[in-house]
């Protein structure tokens, strides 16, 4: 395995790590050691990708993994604020419905041979994603209003929205229901 594909890996396995401290009873401090866990695992996705691309790594495991680490990586911590009091349960279900529309709609276009590419929207999404959860949890552990955490979040939701409804668009040629 590849160190790429080791980085993958180990942000997976980040995932649980960043839910225990997330969820631990009591204690502002349990925020922040999230916020850090959160960070190394976000750090390791932008250093897999640039080593997979420098020393041409690029695996069909990691064209796999890579997305879906990304994707359980942001959707427990979005979970895990709900149960917290950080985010809106509503604005959480459409982040997490937008990742399995637009993963359904790759996989309907893989299905024609053709490869859906990130897009600026995207990455605007993924970004909104990240600094809501890096922000909510650096505010929460410092001791300020949870209500930043909704609206950091919500705000999130509205890039989410805006970019799977643009990938929906731009490939809508995918979705024929009389199949």
């Amino acid at each position: 395995m590849n160190t790429p594909n080791k980085l993958t890996v180990f942000r997976m396995i980040l995932v649980p790590v960043f839910m225990v401290f997330a969820l631990l009873p009591a204690g502002r401090w349990r925020l922040l050691a999230a916020l850090a866990v959160f960070i190394v695992a976000s750090v390791t996705d932008l250093i897999d990708g640039k080593l997979a691309r420098k020393y041409n790594q690029v695996t069909t495991f990691g064209k796999f993994m890579d997305p879906l680490a990304d994707k359980l990586l942001v959707c427990a911590a979005l979970v895990v604020f709900v149960q917290i009091g950080l985010a809106s349960t509503w604005a959480v279900v459409l982040i997490i419905a937008r990742e399995f529309l637009v993963t359904s709609l790759r996989l309907l276009a893989a299905g024609s041979g053709e490869v859906i590419p990130a897009n600026i929207w995207g990455k605007v999404k993924t970004n909104s994603q990240m600094y809501a959860i890096i922000l909510a949890l650096l505010v929460a552990g410092l001791g300020g209003p949870l209500w930043i955490g909704y609206l950091l979040v919500w705000a999130a939701a509205v890039f989410t929205v805006i970019s799977g409804l643009q990938y929906l668009w731009a490939y809508r040629r995918y979705i024929d229901t009389t199949k």
